[in-house]
């Protein structure tokens, strides 16, 4: 393979996923030659993991009120417990038996256990962790700005940490440990005296250097333990930290400036690895968050920045496809999102640069769709698509519509009246 590491995300903090599809997932990524799985298991809206230590971040953190009939950034918060019983959890247990199934498929699970934002889900079980010790609970749906976050100045924050982490080592074997990092709001670390008395007592700048202080710090104690942390590229905000892996998605700036700093780095830029942004049409597609990533575009992906030197490129480790789940609430919708898209992602990673032809690729792909078939994944179609162009003739006082599709060679049947097309319809040779 080109690339060491090829990966997938899966979110299961915004949708709680069946251990049953946990199994698909890694059998449908060892088809793929991809070879780690990075499983999103804390955010705001769900604690999906079984931490001995620490029970009510399973007995409230996974939890939430179900309001799926409402848009998700239309929910909003409470904490009341009484109906909260949308979620779920792995256990130890489950989660020992993934990574076995893992591992039998030359496949490594990263845990992401987010810090210090995105932990809502936590601080309702365990409030007093937070800057201003309110219990918000856990939210059902989307929330903006992140405001409350664990609060850096209580060492109670970073025993806490320091004890999940403990836990989540002996459960997972991976070198690389994710701590997420990003879109923290400092506005409650701003108001807060211990954090204000901790960026006095560590000689700090500002809130961004505190955040730095709190990756750093957590980053010594998995070096410690042998582990490398990986967080997304708002850590390098408050300065470069070293023995880390920056995973870059708002754009390929942050990937750059760590291959520069001799960091290593993955790159997961928003623009062609984020796929819960739409691959079609969006008035043909499902709901989704946004964005416009058709399977051509996957394709044509280049990891490696043009900007980087030779020695540079080799700290770009590879790549790897985002799920965010908040509109992927079931198996059927991740697979629709994942599928075909994964497929071109895998042979980006795989393939020497040179030897990559997107009408090549398109033409395996059918036996591909077939293997899908059979497998009974609901794999998206939307690269068959036919876009209409219009084109007008100012002269003749006419317009012509031209047709095609991403997908090459691809046979396209119209009719002119309004009726839906058949095999039995026109076929599309020249424009109309």
């Amino acid at each position: 393979p080109r690339f060491p590491y090829r990966g997938m995300h899966l979110d299961v903090a915004r949708h709680f996923m069946p251990e049953s599809f946990i199994y698909k997932i890694l059998d449908y990524m060892a088809i793929h030659k991809l070879n780690r799985f990075h499983w999103h298991l804390v955010d705001d809206q769900g604690w999906r993991i079984e931490i001995k230590q620490y029970p009510e971040l399973t007995n409230i953190g996974a939890w939430r009120v179900d309001m799926n009939e409402r848009h998700w950034n239309d929910r909003p918060l409470t904490n009341d417990r009484s109906n909260a019983d949308y979620g779920g959890f792995y256990t130890q247990e489950q989660i020992r038996r993934i990574v076995a199934y893992a591992k039998q498929r030359n496949i490594t699970v990263m845990p992401e256990i987010e810090m210090p934002a995105h932990v809502m889900s936590a601080l309702a079980a365990y409030p007093e962790l937070s800057c201003t010790g309110e219990n918000l609970g856990v939210p059902p749906g989307g929330v903006w700005p992140i405001t409350h976050i664990y609060c850096a100045g209580n060492e109670q924050t970073f025993t806490f940490i320091e004890n999940v982490l403990t836990e989540v080592m002996d459960l997972f074997p991976s070198e690389l440990i994710h701590i997420g990092g990003d879109e923290a709001d400092k506005t409650n670390w701003q108001k807060c005296t211990k954090c204000q008395q901790r960026i006095k007592d560590e000689g700090l700048a500002n809130e961004a250097e505190l955040q730095s202080y709190f990756v750093r710090r957590i980053g010594e104690f998995l070096n410690k333990n042998n582990r490398t942390l990986v967080g997304w590229d708002e850590i390098l905000e408050g300065g470069s930290i070293n023995n880390t892996v920056i995973m870059s998605w708002r754009g390929e700036e942050g990937g750059i400036e760590a291959a520069k700093n001799g960091n290593k780095a993955i790159m997961t830029p928003g623009s062609h690895c984020y796929f819960d942004h739409y691959q079609g049409d969006e008035d043909l597609e499902p709901l989704a968050f946004g964005g416009y990533t058709p399977l051509k575009k996957v394709y044509d992906y280049e990891p490696i920045p043009t900007q980087l030197n030779d020695e540079q490129a080799k700290l770009i480790i590879g790549a790897q496809a985002n799920h965010w789940s908040e509109y992927m609430p079931n198996e059927k919708q991740v697979e629709y999102m994942a599928f075909p898209r994964l497929a071109a992602l895998a042979e980006v990673l795989w393939s020497p640069k040179n030897a990559r032809s997107w009408p090549d690729f398109s033409r395996r792909m059918y036996a591909q769709y077939n293997r899908y078939e059979i497998l009974g994944i609901n794999y998206s179609k939307s690269a068959f698509q036919v876009k209409i162009n219009a084109e007008a003739d100012t002269l003749t006082k006419s317009i012509k519509l031209k047709l095609e599709t991403d997908v090459p060679n691809a046979e396209i049947r119209y009719t002119i009246n309004g009726n839906e097309p058949n095999i039995n319809s026109s076929k599309y040779t020249t424009p109309v």
